[in-house]
């Protein structure tokens, strides 16, 4: 009998949901036409999109003129900081962000920097999370945005946005979050967060890749990063991915849908998993907020074990787990995010993230921990510390 596989890396990216890839096969042979035409077919291709513009309205409880589509979450990270930033026309040259914050933003706020705009980096807690009274010290009269995550992709979590949105409102700068791992995953309404700007991306919540958005509030100004067209009110110029866009939105009336049952369950599972490796490994580590994280992020470290070698191992038995981000998949060193909260090099690089989602199983924890232990036991054996 061939082997079950296991999925436990949602938080990289999830499985497109079955009615997804029917409302998009439909769209494909149906409804193809350029949203802009105004002939029949570019009329329904409109029809379909300003649907789909309400379904992630609905999801975010804000206006659909509000939503503004996407290539996904880093665009829309570059588009909110590059466009406040560029608005400011050198008037306002001062940007705030977290050590902990994904490369979309971090990397994007590196290239600001040289390029003449001034930034601060803050640091966070040893469970990941920041204190908004460090935001509020940090804020300079010449402070344009200031751009922070919802909740970590590699943790799980959650900062205290809606505070730091008061904080950011208090003082009159533009707040940006980016919310590709909140987004559909737990439940929130955008008008309790205090923000201005929110990243959003369809893969992570069963939808497609290669879409995704950005809330614009109303009355928030940015400078377009695209030019050559009047599409997504001139913010995203280009004929739309109507296709995408459509799963996208078919993927938000889902987690409406499931919003309220969903999370117990995911994180029923992650729990399970968390008290099970304690429990059952010795000298593990739970990285990040026990207390104020998602419902399905588990990221734990292995002292005497590389935390590749676990994956490899892992996925040669059909268990597919990350050591960190997919972004920055392929690359050397350990991971930012778990350096930031002060864990050694040593400790870093032993680092698995386990991430939960809706397809996910009891039967899968049981799998984890019928191989996962022997692993665990077989590296140390041939680690030489």
């Amino acid at each position: 009998m061939p082997m079950k596989s296991v999925y436990l890396d949602n938080a990289a990216t999830t499985q497109p949901a079955p009615e997804v890839v029917a409302s998009m096969t439909e769209v494909l042979e149906t409804h193809w036409g350029n949203p802009s035409s105004i002939h029949e077919v570019g009329r329904w291709a409109r029809v379909r999109v300003e649907e789909a513009r309400q379904h992630v309205a609905t999801l975010l409880d804000c206006r659909p003129e509000e939503i503004v589509f996407t290539s996904g979450g880093t665009e829309a990270d570059n588009l909110a900081i590059l466009g406040v930033l560029e608005q400011g026309q050198g008037k306002k040259t001062h940007v705030i962000t977290a050590a902990t914050e994904h490369h979309a933003i971090l990397d994007t706020v590196h290239w600001c920097q040289n390029n003449g705009f001034d930034t601060t980096i803050l640091s966070v807690a040893s469970d990941g999370r920041l204190d908004p009274s460090e935001v509020k010290k940090a804020i300079q009269p010449e402070t344009a945005l200031i751009s922070l995550m919802f909740v970590n992709n590699e943790l799980g979590t959650i900062h205290d946005i809606a505070e730091i949105g008061r904080v950011a409102r208090e003082a009159g700068v533009v707040f940006h979050t980016d919310a590709v791992q909140a987004f559909g995953i737990i439940p929130f309404s955008v008008a309790d967060l205090n923000v201005d700007l929110v990243s959003m991306s369809s893969h992570k919540i069963y939808g497609p890749k290669g879409v995704g958005a950005l809330y614009v509030k109303k009355g928030t100004r940015l400078n377009p990063r695209t030019h050559g067209g009047s599409q997504e009110r001139n913010l995203r110029t280009g004929t739309e991915n109507v296709p995408g866009i459509i799963g996208f939105g078919n993927a938000c009336q889902l987690c409406m849908e499931r919003l309220e049952s969903a999370p117990p369950a995911i994180q029923a599972l992650r729990d399970r998993l968390e008290k099970e490796i304690l429990e059952t490994i010795a000298d593990v580590s739970v990285n990040g907020s026990r207390m104020h994280r998602s419902p399905g992020i588990l990221n734990c470290s292995f002292k005497g074990c590389e935390g590749e070698a676990l994956l490899v191992g892992l996925d040669m038995q059909g268990i597919y787990v990350s050591t960190g981000s997919a972004c920055t998949a392929g690359s050397t060193g350990a991971s930012h995010v778990l350096r930031a909260i002060g864990l050694s090099l040593e400790v870093a690089q032993a680092s698995l993230r386990f991430s939960f989602g809706r397809y996910n199983q009891p039967e899968d924890v049981d799998r984890v921990m019928e191989v996962l232990p022997k692993i665990v036991h077989r590296l140390r054996r041939m680690s030489p510390v």
